[in-house]
């Protein structure tokens, strides 16, 4: 990722067990540690919701709502967040008494490139039902999403899934019963 040095222009920068960049010149060193990502899997009436990417990585796969969580985010919040961005609607607080039953099922790690740069990702989902939730309640994110469907757990197949983490949690999704 750097050629240079941010620091003293140095090119003598190296990236050390696909984490560290240092730099011998200042004593620069950058830590390039994992992102924390999240997705729900939202149970509705109708199925559960996926959405289509519009754009790279995955552009044209399914996927499920979510997405990097924020600085000062905590994971529920970050997800209620890329929900409401997303879908248009807004789960209200997820997780403790009184809020929207949200629960961690599975974690992967996964790699995520954006415009040529990996990113590590430690992807967290999620199980959360709305069975109110109908596609009329919905206003999807254009930039992001060219599609939503709901489809029937049965139905999803692994090929048409834009990461490979999405594919195993939804395999763990499948086989809790959730």
């Amino acid at each position: 990722m750097f050629r240079y040095c941010p620091f003293c222009a140095s090119e003598k920068i190296s990236f050390e067990k696909r984490r560290v960049f240092r730099c011998p010149g200042c004593g620069f060193t950058y830590y390039h540690n994992t992102a924390a990502a999240v997705a729900g899997v939202v149970k509705t009436a109708a199925g559960l919701i996926l959405l289509t990417r519009a754009k790279e990585p995955g552009r044209g796969k399914l996927d499920l709502p979510g997405g990097f969580v924020d600085p000062g985010e905590g994971a529920m919040d970050g997800l209620r967040r890329e929900i409401i961005e997303e879908l248009g609607w807004d789960p209200g607080p997820l997780g403790g008494a009184g809020e929207r039953p949200c629960r961690l099922f599975a974690s992967f790690p996964n790699t995520y490139v954006y415009k040529t740069i990996p990113y590590n990702t430690c992807d967290l989902f999620f199980s959360l039902d709305a069975p109110e939730l109908t596609e009329k309640d919905l206003v999807i994110e254009a930039e992001e999403i060219s599609g939503l469907r709901f489809i029937q757990p049965e139905d999803i197949d692994p090929d048409n899934l834009a990461f490979e983490s999405v594919k195993r949690a939804l395999r763990v999704y499948l086989n809790l019963g959730t």
